[in-house]
């Protein structure tokens, strides 16, 4: 164990932040856990439908949830389809082992 260990730098700190942040609320949980699940693009109003949640809130989580790039959207014409990032995702237990200090091993980079 390191007697003398240093705090995570303030970069990845604040990356870290807004991910956790953006997974604290049970909606935003259940939009993920259901595009993971899927596996494939969805509208907001499939999302709408699954989830039970109005289409202003759902819109208002996609947004969150893509602005840390745990949800990519992709427009077809008037439409907007989202899916989960898998590579984003795949980073996140890695990350929460850093914030821990637990040793890791290489992740991907998550764009």
């Amino acid at each position: 164990m390191n007697e003398n260990p240093e705090p995570l730098d303030r970069e990845s700190a604040e990356e870290y932040a807004s991910w956790f942040k953006a997974l604290a609320d049970a909606t935003r949980i259940q939009i993920v856990s259901l595009l993971a699940r899927r596996r494939k693009p969805m509208t907001v109003g499939e999302i709408v439908l699954a989830s039970g949640v109005g289409q202003s809130t759902v819109s208002h989580h996609l947004k969150i949830l893509s602005d840390v790039r745990f949800v990519l959207v992709e427009r077809q014409g008037t439409s907007s389809l989202y899916r989960i990032n898998e590579q984003c995702v795949s980073c996140f237990p890695t990350a929460a082992d850093v914030v821990m200090g637990n040793p890791v091993p290489a992740a991907p980079v998550c764009e």
